[in-house]
Parts: C-alpha cells; structure tokens; sequence
C-alpha cells in the first residue's frame, strides 16, 4: 500500500506541575508512539498537543523540541475543562505519512492516562 495520511492519538500525565517532569513524561510518550509505530521523522506532517488547564510550567511542544521535532509544526492548545475529567493530562494527535493501515496504528497511553482509552489493544 503506497503512503497515505493517517494520525495517530496518545496521552500521558504529569504527577507535578514542573517543566522537567513534564519534558520527561511527553518525551516517554513520544519514544513510545514512535517505536511502537516504526515512525521516523520524515514521516511527520505536524503534531498537536493539548493540555489541560492545571498544567502551567512549560508548553508540551517544547519537550518535541527537545526530542528533536524542531523542524515539524507543533502547537499546543488547551483542553476543554470537563467534570471528572483526567487532570494534569496532556493529549497528542500525529499527523504522519504511513503504509500501515488504521489497524496496524498503535495509539499510545501511559501513566494516569491508561484508562482514557481501554478500548484499545495495548
């Protein structure tokens, strides 16, 4: 199958409110999309994270940089604050070239963001 766009969803969660914290729990939530995912980096269109509204110390883009996803478009946006909802979260949608199929796609949901997708295979 020829390269086709495809996006690909993940999340993950910060225990405290601080910049490393938070470069530390993104960065282990992009190694995963990508190893789980075969992604390398010519295979980006853009990434948009959102985060929710008691996460201050630092935008979630910046730790992309920092892995190395300088040259992609990346925006960060906030979450919409819903009762019940997960705090300290921050959601990541990856637009990328691919030939797998939606069904060979491995979204990706660490720490206290487990639960948000149980419907998916892990």
């Amino acid at each position: 199958m020829p390269p086709v766009v495809r996006a690909l969803r993940g999340a993950t969660t910060i225990d405290v409110d601080e910049k490393d914290h938070l470069f530390e729990r993104v960065i282990a939530l992009l190694e995963a999309l990508f190893e789980r995912n075969g992604i390398r980096h010519d295979d980006l269109i853009s990434v948009l994270f959102t985060a929710t509204d008691d996460i201050h110390s630092a935008f979630p883009a910046e730790a992309a940089r920092k892995f190395g996803l300088g040259d992609v478009p990346l925006i960060c946006a906030r979450e919409l604050d819903v009762e019940g909802g997960t705090p300290r979260c921050i959601r990541v949608l990856i637009h990328l070239y691919t030939d797998r199929s939606r069904g060979e796609l491995h979204h990706v949901y660490l720490e206290g963001a487990r639960h948000l997708r149980d419907d998916l295979p892990a």
